[in-house]
Parts: structure tokens; sequence; C-alpha cells
């Protein structure tokens, strides 16, 4: 478990009164409705989406489930969200990956969430190796879903 400064951490515990540390994600809280909204994107617009919180991902949509589910972002992911500003692949940059080096898709458009002024986590629109480049419209399209897709999930957890 990495722990940064400042990452806030609950703390339990159990029936031997040894201590537990937990870190705590705020999107955790949203977990299955960042499952619905995946799914809804995946299926309205044929997005292969993952939403992850700083750490690893926690929802994911038209992926292998096997290469994102529960796994740890990449240090290219890491690096976009601590950017805290919008990313968009275009044809030529080198191919960022969500998890491992060499996984079936790359990073296509990802945007941070923001809540209150912390990173909370990422939502990312991924592409196969195999698709060819997106038509300027689909690419706009692409860019305002994930970014519509962030700033709702920072809103839900604000109220």
């Amino acid at each position: 478990m990495r722990i940064r400064e400042g990452d806030p951490l609950e703390i339990y515990t159990d029936r031997e009164g040894e201590v537990i540390f937990k870190k705590y994600s705020p999107i955790g809280e949203l977990t299955s409705f960042a499952v619905q909204y995946a799914d809804t994107l995946h299926k309205t617009c044929e997005l292969c989406v993952v939403i992850t919180d700083r750490d690893s991902s926690i929802a994911t949509a038209g992926v292998p489930k096997k290469e994102f589910a529960d796994k740890r972002v990449s240090p290219e992911l890491e690096k976009i969200i601590e950017s805290r500003t919008l990313y968009r692949y275009r044809e030529g940059d080198k191919k960022l990956f969500a998890g491992e080096e060499g996984a079936s898709h790359f990073i296509s458009c990802a945007m941070p969430i923001i809540t209150e002024g912390d990173i909370i986590g990422c939502v990312v629109s991924m592409r196969s190796e195999g698709e060819g480049e997106l038509t300027a419209e689909r690419a706009e399209l692409e860019t305002k879903l994930v970014q519509t897709a962030a700033n709702f999930l920072s809103r839900q957890l604000e109220s």
C-alpha cells in the first residue's frame, strides 16, 4: 500500500486489539454508480471506459476485466492524474497505458476527477491497438463525454 502525505486513512482495530490502517478512497463510495456510468458510456457510445481512484481501477466497461479490474494504475496514468488536466492521444504520440505495459488497450482520452481541489481519480477512455485514427467529430465527442463524466462524478462527491 502506498500512502502519500495527506492521504486520508481509516483506522480499525481487530478483536485482539491489533490496529489496522485502510486507505480511504472517497470515490469508493460511488463504486456502484461509477460502474453504471461506465457501462452506460460503453453501451450508448461504444466507448471503452476505465474509472479509477488514485491507486487502482474501480469500474470498467468494454475492456478486458482481467487487465484492469482492481489493478494499480500505471505510472503514465498517475502523471496524467497529477497533471489535473485533460489528456488526449494524438496520432503519432507515444501510446500510454492505464494498466500494464503492452496491454490490449491504450489511453485515448483521460480527465482527472477533482473534488474541492483534491484529486480523487480519473475517467479514462481507451482504444485498442487495432483501431484506426478517430475522426475529428468522434474525438471531440469522446473528449466531451469523458470531461462530463469526470465533472459529474466530482459533483456527486461534493454533495
